[in-house]
């Protein structure tokens, strides 16, 4: 029953946006509150296995089932599409898009919320891919909400390297599991992740290692793991700000997580660290990419971009460093969720304010926009990973964890990348953040309710870089039992 309150909200929301013509404002503020359900669905999940409960099944053959890593995945995903729903366009009269749009974006962004949530629910392999497939779809759809050129160029890229990507991904499944029915014959229940785990051991090493590859390099595309991250700039940079605070943080996890589920698929298989050394060498190639992009960059949508694939490169460090370079990754990957999506949902407003995503055109922030100002000065600092925000933390965890493993060159590299991005960072802030104001500017009045529901992400990194409340704790351990088996 659990799993109804936490997958259809989000399809009622779909089918009142599809069915309510012309749109009306009450449609978005119903499937807001809608939202409310999903995210209280997945707490109740998460505290059931923060508790110890024993992880709960839905549909034949156990088709949803959430353990630790699906519950803490689940969280995260709930709370930015509540956040994003309430923070949508059309709540209010005042918007820059017509009826029509607006339908179409909560259709769609409703749906997109769904597959998400179902990705991480699923219990079968074959229904995750399913539903991360869909969520390049329903995304695709709204990246050009407001068409032009360049917003439909960077949606048909977004759909062919997201495509190539979840093909790789699906042969690399398809492998996996003629590999087992192969050793194993037809079992019941094939393709759930317990059973393949149960038997990963049996499985031929050197099959599961080109399957990897394929998983690796299909789900990372979705990740935006260098170098496969070729349409995160050009989609984040034209996606609408709620849907690019999605695909930057909800949609990341999701791809990450399909990626984790393998990882301990194959490393039961393989052993021999070989999906640890794969993780690595992407991670540091990210963090590269990543670095001297930030250097060069010119729109600050794309500045955003590139920090995602930073931290990617981070997390994917994270993941091949053992049980403590694991925590330090999912706690990483908890802070990124709040961080970017705050950080999108600001720079909608900036660039609505001096029409134009040109770091050169934005200046004078703090005194046009104060409260917006402020807000994105500690977001850009948090992602910088400075003290006393959660990032800070998780990347002293993430880099004492490899430094325990002895990888002292990588580490260095890897901080050396950092330091270039946050210097780069700091270069680009203060442009932004002071200077006279480009001609036509002029300071008004903010609306505060957005921004203060947006100070809950800013409060969420505070608390987590000061504390490490004890249920999200126990989550991460246990998910970390989980992973490193």
């Amino acid at each position: 029953m659990i799993f109804l309150f936490l997958l259809l909200p989000s399809l009622i929301g779909a089918g009142l946006a599809a069915a309510v013509r012309p749109y009306r404002a009450l449609v978005g503020w119903i499937n807001a509150l809608l939202s409310l359900l999903s995210l209280g669905a997945a707490l109740r999940i998460a505290g059931r296995a923060a508790s110890g409960g024993e992880a709960p099944t839905f549909g034949p053959g156990e088709l949803l089932r959430a353990d630790s890593l699906s519950a803490l995945l689940m969280v995260c995903i709930a709370a930015v599409a509540s956040l994003t729903l309430f923070l949508s366009p059309g709540l209010q009269r005042e918007t820059g898009y017509r009826p029509r749009q607006l339908r179409r974006y909560q259709l769609f962004i409703n749906l997109f919320i769904f597959s998400m949530l179902l990705a991480v629910a699923a219990n079968n392999v074959a229904m995750m891919w399913i539903a991360i497939e869909a969520t390049t779809i329903f995304s695709a759809l709204l990246i050009p909400l407001t068409r032009t050129k360049t917003s439909v160029e960077a949606s048909w890229k977004y759909i062919l390297i997201g495509s190539v990507g979840i093909a790789l991904a699906f042969a690399g499944t398809v492998l996996g599991y003629f590999d087992f029915v192969t050793l194993s014959g037809r079992a019941e229940n094939a393709l759930n992740w317990p059973v393949l785990l149960q038997n990963a051991p049996a499985l031929h090493p050197e099959v599961m290692k080109l399957a990897f590859v394929f998983l690796l390099v299909g789900y990372g595309t979705k990740a935006g793991i260098a170098p496969m991250h070729a349409w995160k700039p050009d989609a984040y940079g034209e996606a609408p700000a709620p849907l690019a605070a999605l695909m930057s943080s909800a949609l990341f996890a999701v791809a990450m997580y399909a990626i984790l589920r393998w990882k301990v698929v194959a490393d039961a298989a393989i052993g021999d660290h070989y999906t640890d050394k794969l993780l690595l060498a992407l991670g540091l190639l990210s963090l590269a990419i990543a670095a001297f992009s930030l250097v060069l960059v010119r729109n600050y949508k794309r500045m955003l971009a590139y920090s995602s694939i930073e931290h990617t490169g981070l997390i994917c460090l994270g993941l091949g460093l053992g049980p403590l370079g694991v925590f330090a990754a999912l706690l990483h990957l908890v802070n990124h969720t709040a961080a970017k999506s705050l950080m999108f949902f600001l720079v909608g407003d900036i660039e609505r304010k001096y029409g134009s995503p040109l770091i050169k055109q934005v200046r004078g922030l703090l005194r046009v926009m104060p409260w917006t100002g402020g807000l994105f000065a500690a977001g850009l600092l948090a992602l910088m990973g400075l003290p006393p925000f959660g990032l800070f933390i998780s990347e002293w965890a993430l880099f004492r964890a490899g430094f325990a493993e002895h990888h002292h060159w990588l580490m260095g590299m890897a901080l050396l990348m950092v330091l270039v991005a946050f210097v780069s960072f700091i270069n680009h802030l203060n442009g932004m953040l002071y200077g006279a104001a480009p001609e036509g500017v002029q300071a008004s009045t903010e609306k505060l309710a957005p921004l203060a529901a947006l100070l809950v992400c800013l409060v969420v990194l505070a608390t987590l870089g000061l504390m490490l409340p004890a249920p999200l704790e126990t989550l991460l351990n246990q998910t970390v039992r989980i992973v490193s088996r």
